[in-house]
């Protein structure tokens, strides 16, 4: 009689630690008595009622990843590869549902995602395609929030990771830019050298308004130095006339000329025969040219408008 005791209280320890059982983090046990949901076994340790019940399954709590590519084209007729990733969790209110209504979760929101985006898609063209993939992965999450939470999912979050053209479409569009590039380079290069030539039509400006100006003021010192010359010589040689002066000057001027050429090794200046003498005949037509523009500018009263023109 003991031992028969003893052999049903070990048989009752074996049965009672059979019925204990733990579930993992992240993790919740669907428990089914007689084939029928009884409870759900949420992370830690559980108990079930041996040979009555059974772990019917288990269900992921974590944040999940579903990518989905899709094959369709654009309102301009090219074929694009649309991929789109769909992150979802299990609510923790309806795991019984998550785990009973559907037989494959990523079929079905796969079928939602193939169902939005071939709807969507080909209403665009391929640049818009690009612009606007954030308006596609609104819509399948919309679409996808309405049609999962009634099986117990919640979608976190939706995104369009890739959206790649057939191989010779992307060619030319890398061509398109490239061709754009290479004319925005070209303008840019071409109003760099308007620039550049703007700025050196104005530097050679200045320079030459600047040269101008340092003749002007050369010819303005020689003038003022003539004068001083004329007064000064006047003074200190009474009698002597303005065209005296001015005769002595070019003498000078003549033999400093010559000097400054015989002075130089490398002169290739030819001289024809001349002599000094020639220097009154020279200041003698100086004097005459001013005195006919003066005429010609101040005609007289009894020439009316008649204009004399000498020709030399």
């Amino acid at each position: 009689m003991p031992y028969l005791l003893t052999g049903f209280a070990i048989a009752g320890l074996i049965i009672l630690f059979a019925g204990v059982f733990t579930v993992s983090q992240q993790e919740a046990k669907i428990i089914q008595r007689f084939g029928k949901f009884h409870k759900v076994a949420m992370p830690g340790l559980n108990f079930k009622v041996p040979i009555i019940d059974t772990i019917a399954g288990k269900v992921n709590l974590r944040v999940q990843q579903l990518d989905v590519p899709v094959e369709t084209k654009t309102h301009d007729n090219v074929f694009v590869r649309v991929t789109v990733s769909v992150q979802y969790a299990v609510e923790q209110t309806k795991i019984d549902q998550a785990f009973y209504s559907l037989s494959d979760v990523h079929s079905q929101m796969s079928a939602y995602v193939f169902d939005v985006v071939r709807a969507r898609v080909p209403t665009l063209n391929l640049d818009d395609t690009f612009e606007k993939k954030d308006d596609i992965a609104g819509a399948i999450k919309t679409e996808l929030t309405d049609e999962m939470n009634n099986f117990g999912f919640r979608i976190i979050r939706t995104l369009v990771t890739d959206i790649d053209p057939d191989h010779k479409v992307k060619e030319a569009m890398n061509e398109i830019n490239a061709a754009q590039r290479f004319r925005v380079a070209a303008t840019e290069k071409g109003e760099a050298e308007r620039i550049l030539k703007v700025k050196l039509a104005m530097a050679e400006a200045e320079s030459k308004a600047l040269q101008g100006k340092g003749i002007a003021d050369q010819r303005k010192a020689i003038v003022e130095g003539l004068r001083e010359s004329v007064d000064e010589f006047q003074r200190s040689i009474p009698g002597a006339t303005p065209q005296d002066v001015m005769n002595l000057v070019l003498m000078t001027q003549y033999f400093d000329t010559l000097k400054e050429i015989g002075a130089s090794s490398a002169t290739n200046t030819i001289l024809i025969p001349h002599s000094p003498g020639n220097l009154t005949d020279l200041s003698a037509q100086l004097r005459n040219a001013m005195i006919v523009a003066d005429q010609v500018g101040h005609p007289q009263p009894h020439q009316g408008h008649e204009r004399y023109h000498h020709h030399a």
